[in-house]
């Protein structure tokens, strides 16, 4: 559906008719997952999928021109895809803005080079725990039976595991 067709859909909705926003959000929908695909990390797709959706549905009485709608709304899943990588690696914004420069410093082959050697620095459980999530893209439920563990135990260990990496890169 193009952004022209879409300008009656978000009128109704703003005017607060349930049927055009459901329509909304289901038209909207792939375009949002396909973007986010592009920008998040692969297991926080359908995380920030959900959460545009609800800004949304909040938000969109705030939409000051009805044109505009595609900007705001893609402007929206790029920073749910930001927020949760925030999340993720644990960065305050002290730490994200050590972490851009880091990344604006560097080369990618300088880059490859670095995330190498981090990885390589973990220990054993860590470092499986991370490639099993980044590199083969386990989700947790297939992490935890793989490795034995629960799934709280398996959350533990990959959000140590992304810091001990973050802090090894960052220093």
């Amino acid at each position: 559906m193009t952004a022209l067709e879409m300008i009656p859909m978000v009128e109704a909705a703003r005017r607060g008719e349930p049927a055009a926003l459901d329509r909304l959000l289901r038209a909207c929908q792939p375009d949002i997952r396909r973007y986010a695909y592009r920008h998040c990390r692969l297991s926080d797709i359908d995380d920030a999928v959900q959460e545009t959706l609800l800004i949304v549905v909040r938000r969109l009485q705030a939409l000051r021109t009805v044109a505009a709608f595609s900007g705001w709304l893609f402007t929206i899943v790029r920073r749910e895809c930001r927020r949760l990588e925030r999340r993720v690696f644990g960065l305050d914004a002290d730490e994200e803005l050590q972490m851009e420069g880091w990344l604006s410093t560097h080369s990618d082959e300088a880059l490859r080079i670095d995330l190498i050697a981090a990885l390589e620095s973990l220990p054993a459980q860590y470092r499986e725990i991370v490639l099993l999530r980044d590199f083969e893209e386990l989700t947790l439920r297939e992490m935890a039976a793989r490795l034995a563990l629960t799934i709280a135990a398996t959350k533990s260990r990959l959000r140590r595991a992304r810091e001990l990496v973050r802090d090894y890169l960052i220093a």
